[in-house]
């Protein structure tokens, strides 16, 4: 019976998924920001801007990491290209910490976005969205962004989904576009029945990789949301929730209540 109802949740999940892919591209709020969210969707005239909120994106909320690109514009004067391209460490870290922090990790991430900027500069003739033309596979694009400091399997999959999702780059294929494994996807992987709760990142990711093959981080998104709003670690709301007739977790929400009712004599 589980079985039959984790078929018929994987088969939602990737209807409701391939149903927003097929719609035209819409505009991504990333930061909430609308000046900071322009940039960031301008991957022709700023892709060096997605690929720095990329690098950046852990240990904080997203919409603080992703509006960090306009932060620094404002700092600095300045974020094209060429202008990023003179600037020295020092200038960075100095950016990065005064007036206030834009990073948990201030010092880090101005090592590696410097970093970043001089691969851009050497690897990709000045322009990041090299990274992604032409059509690549899915693989080659992780693998571009795992060459870059500070970059793991999470945020280079990550960054290629958001690519191909949302900002709708043409791939050759999406085999290799994994689920990033935070702790959202993590939960919501879990409740519904997919893995055990104590699954390590590489069972979620193989996981995933057997539900779907032909592009795993399909669920991705789906999943992120979800953890953000119904599906919380604490008081999840499962009767706000349209995946809830199907869910482990609510038949288990269901079935303690019901038993409840049976304690309390409540018919």
């Amino acid at each position: 019976m589980r079985e039959t109802q984790i078929g018929r949740l994987r088969e939602r999940l990737i209807l409701e998924a391939s149903e927003r892919m097929s719609k035209p591209r819409t505009f991504v709020q990333f930061a909430g920001m609308r000046e900071a969210d322009e940039m960031l969707n301008d991957v022709d005239g700023y892709p060096h801007a997605f690929v720095v909120a990329c690098i950046m994106d852990r240990q904080m909320k997203a919409e603080r990491v992703w509006r960090i690109p306009y932060d620094l514009k404002h700092r600095l004067g300045s974020f094209r290209f060429s202008d990023l391209a003179n600037l020295s460490l020092h200038e960075l870290e100095k950016a990065m910490k005064h007036p206030t922090p834009l990073h948990r990790f201030p010092d880090t991430m101005a090592r590696n976005v410097h970093s970043a900027v001089r691969r851009i500069a050497s690897q990709y003739q000045c322009d990041a969205s090299a990274i992604w033309a032409d059509s690549p596979s899915s693989a080659t694009i992780v693998r571009r962004f795992l060459e870059f400091a500070g970059v793991g399997q999470k945020i280079a999959t990550m960054a290629a989904n958001i690519l191909v999702r949302d900002l709708r780059v043409p791939v050759s294929d999406r085999y290799s576009i994994d689920i990033s494994v935070d702790v959202q996807v993590r939960r919501v992987f879990s409740r519904m029945g997919f893995v055990p709760d104590d699954a390590s990142e590489e069972y979620i990711a193989y996981r995933a990789r057997e539900l779907h093959p032909e592009y795993p981080g399909i669920f991705d998104l789906i999943l992120w949301e979800l953890g953000r709003t119904v599906c919380r670690s604490k008081q999840p709301v499962c009767d706000k929730c349209h995946w809830c007739d199907l869910c482990a977790y609510a038949a288990k929400v269901d079935a303690r209540y019901e038993w409840g009712k049976l304690e309390t004599g409540r018919c």
